[in-house]
């Protein structure tokens, strides 16, 4: 079955930096395998496969190695994808359900703003080499529905952290999100995610991490409107928005490659 594929550059307006996902719009049946075979593939952090589900949209994400349940770059373009194409008109709202809840995403003048649920982190005792594994200082740990957080010292530690893969494989987190308040300058909080248990050594933008990191700094900060930069080798920008149990993720996409899957 012939499918329209994309990748596309998510939270970034210059092509080649930001985070690359794959978008394959789906009609019929497809299996799980096959989607995996295809996420393997394209070997991008997150493929995501769209398929119309009435008057909105089923979202599926899988990384190189395995399905998970939420994904915000991957989400960010297909909601880029959906409008491009003409699928969806500008300033509607695209709904997508998807294994961790329904979606929302709004796509106007090139910026994609996608409401996603809050995903608080709560205390807990830092694990035995975790501090090791991440050569950073621990100044707080939280566990969240999916990753880890972790607060270190300062984000010219974020930005120079060089931490030992194969040690955080061997956590039972989906992921480890290393954080810390900003220098100055134009962001309020930087932070990096490490992944390689799920295929992801290190993920460029990382959008269902500020799930966590919205909630978090605005316990810390008491603002409700952060600006937020992972600060992987390409990098991404981010405006979090945290309302109640929500939060809203801003940013723009830009398309590199559209063409058809045999």
């Amino acid at each position: 079955m012939a499918c329209r594929y994309f990748t596309v550059d998510a939270f970034t307006s210059r092509p080649f930096t930001g985070n690359p996902a794959g978008v394959c719009l789906i009609e019929g049946e497809v299996s799980p395998d096959w989607m995996q075979a295809v996420a393997g593939e394209m070997r991008h952090s997150e493929t995501a496969f769209v398929r119309r589900s009435g008057t909105g949209w089923e979202i599926r994400w899988f990384t190189p190695t395995m399905e998970v349940d939420l994904c915000g770059h991957a989400t960010c373009a297909a909601a880029h994808v959906l409008v491009e194409e003409g699928e969806e008109e500008e300033g509607a709202i695209v709904s997508f359900s998807s294994a961790g809840g329904d979606l929302e995403a709004v796509v106007d003048a090139g910026t994609v703003t996608l409401t996603f649920p809050a995903l608080p982190a709560e205390a807990a005792p830092v694990p035995a080499g975790l501090e090791a594994a991440l050569g950073v200082p621990v100044e707080d740990f939280r566990v969240s529905t999916y990753d880890w957080l972790v607060r270190t010292g300062g984000a010219i530690l974020v930005e120079g952290a060089a931490p030992d893969m194969k040690a955080l494989e061997g956590f039972p987190a989906r992921g480890i999100i290393l954080t810390a308040a900003s220098d100055g300058g134009r962001y309020d909080i930087i932070s990096r995610f490490f992944a390689p248990a799920a295929g992801i050594p290190e993920d460029p933008v990382t959008g269902s991490a500020h799930c966590v990191l919205g909630p978090y700094w605005q316990h810390l900060t008491g603002r409700d409107h952060l600006q937020a930069f992972q600060a992987s080798k390409r990098g991404g920008e981010i405006m979090v928005t945290v309302d109640g149990d929500e939060v809203l993720l801003t940013g723009r996409a830009v398309t590199v490659l559209r063409g058809m899957l045999e």
